[in-house]
């Protein structure tokens, strides 16, 4: 669903650039919450950081599977729901921005004047639509992994409608060509209905594999698990909790490693049997006519325009460097950012420490 440039007027660009501007903002701040590990410890903020930029490239990476949802159309995760369950929703946001700020500029699919509003739609609405569903689902439902599992499946599903829905709401301000708008808003609803279920089962399949191998890893979880219970004197009471080894918390190196190769598997290889068809957003635009307003991304001439090497003829080969070329980038570009978000909590951490010690 990446908004091309020419569907939005400027002034309506602008106000979802400062909206996405502010939610980027709001999540460099939550996000050193989230990285600092402040419900496990500095421990946290070793496994939290390093897969948050992996979950960047595995957006980036399953996005490049579109799958058929209907005929003529296909679909695409989103990632907002995943991304909030994993690694926590002010960094899930970041984690989109991410994405979609190299896919804009490196390989010209989403429109630069229209990032603002990408952000909005596919980051900040899914991120606050999914994880607000999900935390009310998993307060609810009994305290275990298929709980999680199941409130993620649910949670990715809604979020994908909820998107078109809004990216609607956006054109009926700022359309620049005259459409039915409730006409567009049931095309849209309609055939993103079908793709959450896509994303759905993608989400659910994730947040079920990391549960099963590293549940300490998936932000979503966390404080799930029932204390143990003691019979004491009749009566059942909690068991204390059981204070880590110094020096044995598992690395998350094992997991990072093996979501990396499955990246770049996806990218590299699984993405040239994608389907070819336009996504929802494509066609809709293309059935209701308000297609003939895309203008020429600003960057067309890019060597990687189009997820294609240029200088590579055969197809297959340039579009799986491309997809190389793009997990590692978003890796790069999401861990930087993530561990500089991380090292300035934990500065901020220590002057507040010392300032306290020193009063």
């Amino acid at each position: 669903m990446h908004v091309p440039d020419g569907f939005i007027n400027a002034p309506v660009s602008v106000a979802a650039g400062v909206v996405a501007a502010g939610a980027v903002a709001a999540g460099l701040r939550g996000a050193r919450r989230e990285l600092g590990g402040t419900d496990t410890g500095p421990v946290g903020a070793e496994r939290t950081a390093p897969l948050a930029g992996l979950v960047a490239a595995f957006v980036f990476a399953v996005q490049m599977l579109n799958f058929p949802v209907a005929a003529g159309t296909s679909g695409h995760l989103l990632g907002g729901a995943l991304a909030a369950i994993l690694v926590g929703p002010f960094t899930g946001v970041l984690c989109i921005a991410v994405v979609l700020l190299m896919q804009g500029v490196l390989f010209a699919d989403g429109g630069l004047t229209a990032l603002g509003v990408n952000i909005t739609v596919m980051g900040v609405v899914t991120v606050v639509v999914a994880y607000a569903l999900f935390r009310g689902l998993v307060a609810v439902l009994p305290r275990t992994r298929r709980s999680v599992t199941a409130a993620s499946f649910v949670a990715a599903l809604v979020s994908v409608p909820a998107s078109a829905a809004a990216f609607t709401l956006l054109y009926a301000v700022g359309g620049v060509t005259e459409v039915p708008i409730g006409s567009v808003l049931t095309a849209m609803v309609g055939v993103h209905v079908l793709i959450g279920i896509g994303e759905a089962a993608i989400t659910a399949l994730t947040v079920g594999a990391v549960l099963a191998v590293r549940p300490d890893l998936v932000h979503g979880a966390r404080g799930l698990s029932a204390p143990l219970k003691l019979r004491v004197g009749g009566e059942l009471v909690d068991a204390p909790a059981a204070a880590p080894a110094p020096g044995r918390a598992r690395s998350p190196r094992a997991v990072w490693a093996g979501g990396l190769v499955a990246s770049l598997v996806l990218a590299g290889f699984v993405s040239f049997y994608a389907s070819a068809s336009p996504d929802g957003l494509e066609k809709v635009a293309s059935d209701k006519g308000f297609d003939r307003s895309v203008e020429e991304h600003a960057a067309a001439d890019s060597p990687l325009a189009d997820y294609g090497v240029e200088s590579v003829s055969d197809a297959r080969l340039s579009g799986g460097l491309a997809g190389v070329i793009g997990v590692g980038a978003t890796v790069a570009v999401g861990s930087g950012i993530f561990r500089v978000v991380r090292r300035r909590r934990t500065t901020d951490e220590r002057r507040n420490t010392s300032a306290g010690s020193a009063a």
